[in-house]
């Protein structure tokens, strides 16, 4: 295509993403070409009007020489090509590799074929995107090794199954690379803080169990405001509490099964550690129990080149954070993660994972419903597992395993109130899937079969 065949296109195309027109040359350009430099590059047409009719303008040595110089006083300075075609003349910006850019107007980008000043927001999401430096591997100007605590290392070596006889906190750090002569990074005091929060406010994650669908009847809360290692261990910890499990015997040895297979919801705790973005202030990392799903919502998105690869390669925010949760077997250097929990949802025959990316990202374990207590399914058959409810599976389950439990026993391990209880058994008595023999005290519960 010629310079005039482009000239052409450009104009019967119109302004938009990557084009921009102006009657004339104003300094004020150089909002454009900041704007150009933080989305994908484009081209500023001078000498022509907004209705795309050409009025002309003439390149000259002086305006030459104004435009390069209002492109090198940009922050950082933007190398720009001018020419003059026919009557326009055109000005090729390139897409900056050094984002953000700014002028003295402030920081604009491209959007909806318009020049946008950027909200903080928008401004901030870029400098995360494109900073040098990690947050991760920011030193921490507060933190003090008196803030550093042994035990915590101490347990970190035995997960990571080093020997160590004498704990130097400044030596074991500075050889993870989580610490330097100019004092501890971010990860170091996420994983080996006394108090983490102390200096990084969002280092916490909750654990919230919900009765029913929605987010609305909360029966368990747990927030867990610690380092890295007790997060993960205390939400291990709270999915075993709340999800179903059943027994079987290997050889001379009994094995608990879960309804949802384990080691993807570790996988999936742990990448979230991982990957969160621990920058956004006022975010948790939220762990969710539902009747029908376990959801892991993580703050914080993927830069934007990265999303399509996202399960399909080791993308990883936090190196650093990543290498101490390898060293701890908790996950694997390949990046096969999301691969690893997909075969284990299918491997269990359970619907796949759900994947959301908005301003946070989203895993989402199905409960089956036939998995709401799998020995339920194996007395009551399939004419009535669609009607049950996690808890009311799990009621059948304890009656299955102790026939005089009683209501108040049921209350503690089903962990609701004994009066819900109540209510449920009554339920399933009118539904015909259990029978009292007997007195109430001296008899046994019966499960009625299909």
């Amino acid at each position: 295509m010629t310079d005039t065949e482009k000239i052409n296109f450009l104009l019967k195309e119109g302004e938009g993403l990557t084009v921009e027109f102006k009657e004339h040359f104003t300094p004020r350009i150089d909002e454009d070409i900041v704007a150009f430099s933080n989305t994908r590059g484009g081209v500023i047409l001078l000498g022509v009007r907004d209705d795309q009719t050409v009025g002309g303008e003439t390149l000259t040595s002086d305006m030459k020489a104004r435009i390069n110089s209002v492109a090198r006083n940009c922050n950082p300075p933007v190398q720009v090509k001018i020419k003059q075609i026919q009557e326009v003349v055109l000005i090729e910006v390139p897409q900056g590799e050094e984002k953000p850019y700014s002028c003295g107007s402030g920081y604009f980008r491209r959007l909806d074929g318009t020049t946008q000043k950027m909200t903080n927001h928008e401004l901030r999401i870029m400098f995360q995107e494109n900073e040098i430096v990690p947050f991760e591997d920011k030193i921490h100007k507060s933190a003090t090794w008196d803030n550093i605590s042994k035990e915590k290392i101490r347990n970190f070596l035995k997960e990571a199954d080093i020997s160590m006889r004498k704990i130097v906190p400044r030596d074991i750090l500075t050889s993870l690379n989580i610490a330097d002569g100019d004092g501890i990074t971010n990860a170091g005091v996420l994983f080996f803080a006394k108090d983490p929060r102390r200096f990084i406010v969002q280092a916490q994650m909750t654990l919230i169990a919900f009765k029913g669908l929605d987010r609305v009847h909360i029966y368990d809360r747990q927030d867990v405001q610690d380092d890295l290692l007790t997060q993960f261990n205390a939400a291990v910890f709270f999915l075993m509490k709340h999800l179903n499990r059943r027994s079987e015997i290997i050889g001379v040895n009994r094995k608990d099964i879960y309804e949802l297979p384990f080691e993807a919801l570790r996988e999936a705790i742990a990448n979230a550690i991982i990957h969160r973005d621990y920058s956004v202030r006022g975010t948790s990392l939220m762990v969710e129990v539902y009747d029908d799903r376990v959801e892991i919502v993580n703050p914080g998105v993927f830069p934007q080149h990265r999303k399509k690869e996202f399960g399909k390669i080791s993308v990883r925010r936090n190196e650093h954070i990543a290498d101490l949760f390898f060293r701890m077997d908790k996950v694997e250097r390949a990046g096969t993660g999301i691969r690893r929990m997909k075969e284990a949802m299918a491997a269990a025959e359970l619907p796949p994972l759900k994947i959301r990316q908005t301003g946070f990202y989203t895993i989402v374990f199905k409960r089956a419903v036939e998995r709401v207590g799998e020995k339920v399914v194996e007395k009551v058959g399939v004419r009535v597992v669609e009607k049950l409810t996690a808890n009311r599976g799990k009621i059948i389950d304890h009656m299955m395993e102790n026939k005089t439990i009683s209501a108040k026993e049921l209350s503690e391990l089903v962990g609701i109130s004994q009066r819900k209880i109540e209510e449920n058994i009554s339920w399933l008595k009118e539904k015909g899937l259990i029978k009292r023999i007997g007195p109430d005290k001296g008899g046994h519960w019966e499960i009625v079969e299909d």
